[in-house]
């Protein structure tokens, strides 16, 4: 039995359709993903070789307005310029372009709260929000009925809105309890002075693997490297010199390694340094870092993924930890004697 003839215009979703041989209201299904537990897997590859055939091109402008949508999502992060945050973008994207959305990213002024800015709730969908609290999105939100549909990245569970996090509590811990191994007992702690929950859980996992070491030097600085340094230099020089510094990212390790170059100290065999993240950084500075890798592109996939669910069925998912890796490199070492 011979295919259906090509439409001889723009081919429409009652084209697939006949040319599938299914209804319409299938196709809707298959072509909007919406097909699971509703439609079998062979009739889902019959309508996407069928559309693929004809070269179908879904009607973006008459559906959204059929359904009450923009098909847009907010991405809401501290910053653009983050390799951490761009890879969470990375991720976020890949699964928005798969369910046919766009993505507008908007940044967080200081990391605390929204820039001013064009976007209303009537401009989006949803909102997917990294490494804040859900208090600061509350203006955008307030202008949709119900609330505007949100999911959290890095930020606090618990507060009735469904969160994706890495786990940054166990990576902490894995190590700490890594560095006290190599028999470290004085430590040093370059805390972000960014006010977020991911840096408020690694600092309480350091303290709680801390045992019967001491920490005996701490401050804090802004993710930068010139503050890093800073903000290290007193840390390494203090009279009761710390055998490693553990720094809350990447970025501030190697503003460390630049403190311990100014003062005449070797990593690792003076001071050990460790980072968190896993970021370019730790492939660049010389020796390289020992971190925690965590799973960016990861986070913003399944970030995605949940908000979309959350926006097809209107029911919150679980929370969702996604586990990191402990990275050992040539940063640290067992302390030096005495």
């Amino acid at each position: 039995m011979s295919s259906p003839p090509l439409p001889a215009g723009r081919p429409t979703s009652k084209d697939v359709a006949r040319h599938a041989g299914v209804s319409q209201s299938t196709v809707s299904l298959v072509l909007a993903d919406k097909w699971r537990g509703r439609v079998s897997p062979a009739t889902v590859t019959a309508v996407r070789t069928a559309a693929a055939a004809l070269g179908y091109q879904p009607n973006n402008a008459a559906r959204s307005l059929r359904l009450g949508r923009t098909r847009t999502v907010m991405l809401v992060v501290p910053v653009l310029t983050s390799p951490f945050f761009g890879a969470v973008h990375t991720g976020a994207a890949r699964v928005a372009a798969r369910r046919d959305f766009g993505i507008v990213v908007y940044p967080t002024r200081d990391g605390v709260d929204l820039a001013a800015g064009p976007y209303t709730s009537a401009a989006i969908d949803g909102v997917l929000a990294s490494s804040m609290a859900v208090e600061p999105l509350g203006t955008l939100r307030a202008g949709n009925a119900g609330d505007l549909p949100l999911v959290m990245l890095d930020s606090e569970p618990g507060r009735g809105v469904t969160t994706v996090n890495d786990d940054v509590a166990e990576g902490m811990r894995a190590l700490t309890e890594y560095l006290i191994g190599l028999g470290h007992r004085r430590f040093a702690r370059l805390r972000s002075a960014v006010p977020s929950w991911t840096f408020d859980a690694r600092d309480a996992a350091f303290r709680a693997a801390l045992g019967t070491a001491t920490v005996v030097a701490e401050a804090s600085s802004a993710l930068l490297l010139d503050e890093a340094r800073q903000a290290a230099l007193p840390l390494l020089a203090a009279p009761a010199r710390p055998t490693v510094l553990v720094c809350d990212d990447d970025l501030q390790a190697a503003g460390a390694y630049k403190a311990a170059r100014a003062l005449g100290l070797r990593v690792p065999d003076d001071v050990s340094v460790s980072g968190f993240g896993d970021l370019r950084y730790a492939r660049v500075v010389e020796p390289e870092l020992t971190t925690v890798r965590l799973p960016a592109v990861e986070l913003g996939a399944r970030g995605m993924a949940a908000l979309l669910d959350l926006l097809d069925t209107g029911t919150s998912g679980p929370d969702v930890v996604l586990a990191g890796e402990l990275i050992v490199r040539g940063s640290t070492a067992p302390p030096p004697p005495g």
